[in-house]
């Protein structure tokens, strides 16, 4: 495409960039954000406009390299190969178009960071969980997920002593109670019509434990969906409110003394069309979870990926503190789901995972992990049916803090090959200077820069 005055197009663009064109028109979008996940699980992209669209799609929009180096509190790191000179390209996934209800006039896609030949960026989140799939394909396998996302609704007001803004829950309801339903309501039928409208489906939604907090799952599909659908949703909850002047966030405790909010990341492995969690026996379900509990410390850093998400993982929070799984034990990291009724599926339950992490990392890291099960056939020793805080000594304890993740990461040799060097060397560094960061200010400081980075 040219800018020259009468100038033609030499090509016409294919249908898929065609049908993307013609609804922008119809539904009278005129920016389209670009969107992606950086290494400090922050959304972040940039956006054309609707007159660039057409060359944008295929081009991507320029973006330098050391975004990639930033944590969430903007603050830039120093990485080889991240730095002021260099750029790649935003380039979206047309696949993935969907317009905003909460933000009139704009659309947004899912995007890969590209070099600017196309080929797949080293320090690319998305193409981390594409290759993850790719690996799990090539023994034959397909994964379903679904994040299962906690938040909490409120609004931010100013601390009375000049501290950080404070988040106010909308209420203080019990948990399930008719009453947290009733106080959020408007808010809640907003928020199922906006994730209807972009082809997330609602399953179902409740008040959960904590004052203003708020439960809603969408359907699972496949690995690479999952992870755009919760971009998608984290995006949407905070429009939303913001659009109802009300402040949500998914951080992982944004009230110090409150329930926490995770994301639990739902899983079923699935070969010829059949769910190998429900097959008699049970032996690659059993691998799989074997290769999760053996990478479990090393993974929270990437599932759990902030300063604020080991304020959430503590015993007796019912969002598991111990490398163990059991049948329906909440309290395990992973959890074997019973099946809802006759045509529900088995599915294994991750709890140790929330909303600051990148979920394409974290899904991806949980692939290369499980697939890592399958291939050792990793025995996960005997399930637990207790809470393992009341055995204590007897079960392994998750990492207490983020740089505890981070140094059983750095020690996990295949979570560390997968990740790749550019990526794990970021990754690292962006993790450690947001530990760094957090480690000499109060709870006040910790829970507000989290509620507003997610």
């Amino acid at each position: 495409m040219t800018d020259r005055p009468g100038a033609t197009t030499l090509h016409q663009p294919d249908p898929a960039v065609r049908r993307i064109l013609e609804r922008a028109e119809l539904e009278g979008v005129e920016l389209i954000r670009f969107l992606y996940a950086d290494h400090g699980g922050v959304t972040r992209g940039k956006a054309a406009s609707r007159s660039r669209l057409a060359e944008r799609l295929t081009s991507g929009i320029g973006h330098t390299v050391a975004m990639m180096a930033m944590n969430m509190l903007d603050q830039l790191q120093e990485v080889e190969q991240l730095g002021p000179v260099g750029e790649v390209r935003i380039v979206p996934d047309p696949s993935t178009y969907v317009t905003l209800p909460y933000a009139p006039g704009a659309a947004a896609m899912l995007s890969d960071l590209r070099r600017q030949d196309g080929s797949a960026w080293e320090a690319c989140p998305r193409s981390f969980l594409k290759d993850a799939v790719a690996a799990l394909a090539a023994e034959g396998y397909l994964l379903l997920a679904a994040f299962e996302p906690e938040f909490t609704l409120g609004r931010r007001v100013p601390d009375p002593s000049g501290g950080p803004d404070r988040l106010v829950p909308l209420d203080d309801s019990l948990c399930y109670a008719g009453t947290g339903f009733d106080t959020a309501h408007d808010f809640t039928i907003k928020l199922i019509r906006a994730l209807e409208t972009q082809g997330l489906r609602v399953e179902h939604c409740h008040p959960e434990l904590g004052p203003g907090q708020q439960e809603m799952s969408v359907r699972h599909a496949p690995a690479l969906r999952a992870a755009d659908n919760h971009v998608l949703y984290r995006e949407t909850v905070r429009g939303v409110a913001m659009r109802m002047a009300m402040w949500a966030s998914l951080a992982p405790k944004p009230l110090a003394d409150q329930a926490g909010n995770g994301a639990h990341l739902h899983l079923s492995l699935w070969r010829d069309g059949a769910n190998v969690f429900a097959e008699e026996g049970g032996d690659v379900r059993a691998w799989f979870i074997g290769g999760l509990l053996a990478h479990l410390p090393a993974l929270t850093a990437l599932t759990c990926g902030s300063v604020n998400s080991f304020r959430r993982l503590a015993p007796r929070m019912w969002a598991s503190a111990y490398a163990v799984y059991g049948p329906d034990n909440r309290e395990a990291a992973v959890r074997v789901c019973s099946p809802l009724g006759e045509l529900g599926e088995p599915n294994l339950e991750l709890k140790p995972s929330d909303s600051s992490a990148n979920p394409y990392l974290s899904l991806g890291a949980v692939i290369h992990a499980g697939l890592d099960g399958i291939r050792r056939r990793l025995d996960p020793g005997e399930p637990v049916d207790v809470d393992p805080d009341t055995r204590p000594g007897r079960y392994p304890r998750l990492p207490a803090s983020l740089e505890e993740a981070l140094d059983a990461l750095e020690a996990d040799e295949v979570l560390m090959e997968a990740l790749g060097p550019l990526r794990r060397d970021a990754y690292l560094a962006v993790k450690r200077s947001e530990a760094a960061a957090f480690a000499g200010r109060d709870a006040a400081y910790e829970c507000f820069q989290h509620v507003r980075a997610f």
